[in-house]
């Protein structure tokens, strides 16, 4: 079965950056796309990075140009670098593989809070 640990979450002034990690077991990680989602309180969870086994990109438009989502297969870890932080970006963060399982598992996120 897989798991996932987010890490790195917390709280940062609006324009901060935080650097977000997923570390995975129970897949091969390597030949798995993987994403991070978010969800804010009241809304619907939202796909915000995919990250390709080859190593292409994709973001949501909201995101685009701020965050940078990469992996590291000898870790089994994904990563989510997010610059010029906006309160609208404050949520849970959790990670997934690509595309989602029909029930998907979900690990416990990390939070991140954009606040002055």
């Amino acid at each position: 079965q897989v798991h996932f640990n987010e890490s790195g979450g917390g709280l940062v002034q609006p324009g901060g950056s935080l650097r977000l990690s997923c570390a995975t077991s129970g897949i091969i990680f390597s030949i798995f796309h993987m994403s991070w989602y978010r969800q804010a309180p009241g809304k619907q969870r939202e796909l915000v990075a995919k990250i390709f086994n080859s190593g292409r990109t994709e973001y949501v438009d909201s995101v685009r140009g701020r965050f940078t989502i990469s992996r590291e297969n000898v870790k089994n870890t994904v990563y989510l670098q997010m610059n010029n932080l906006k309160p609208e970006d404050s949520a849970v963060y959790y990670c997934n593989i690509e595309p989602l399982d029909s029930v998907p598992s979900w690990g416990q996120g990390t939070q991140v809070t954009v606040s002055s």
